[in-house]
């Protein structure tokens, strides 16, 4: 007689401990920033570190994405094959659209004693 697992392991299983440690890498970014924003940092110094998280979480997630289509997609047969598909296309299109921003506007001229300075309203 033959037994299946009701328990499946999750396609990112072999690489856990590689994408625990750069999750916590990012932890510490974020406390950082946290850390940036109470000392007053210059607003463009803080922001260079935000996009240097928002990098790394896209490396994590470019990861996930990939272990994902490899091992639950392409592992599944017939209707959850197309279903893990669906799924894995709506995930792609997710992450495309975090980076939208339609409120961007031209910036604003800047003149050279603004430089460096710290922003304060």
């Amino acid at each position: 007689m033959t037994t299946t697992s009701t328990t499946s392991a999750r396609g990112y299983s072999a690489s856990k401990d590689q994408l625990q440690k750069r999750l916590r890498r990012i932890e510490g970014q974020v406390r950082g920033v946290q850390s940036m924003v109470e000392d007053d940092r210059y607003c463009i110094d803080v922001l260079t570190q935000i996009g240097a998280i928002q990098a790394a979480l896209d490396k994590v997630a470019l990861g996930l994405l990939d272990q994902h289509a490899h091992h639950c997609v392409m592992g599944a047969e017939g209707q959850l094959r197309e279903d893990r598909t669906d799924e894995l296309i709506g995930a792609v299109a997710r992450l495309m659209r975090r980076g939208v921003r339609s409120w961007i506007t031209e910036p604003r001229a800047s003149t050279a004693s603004a430089s460096r300075r710290r922003c304060t309203a």
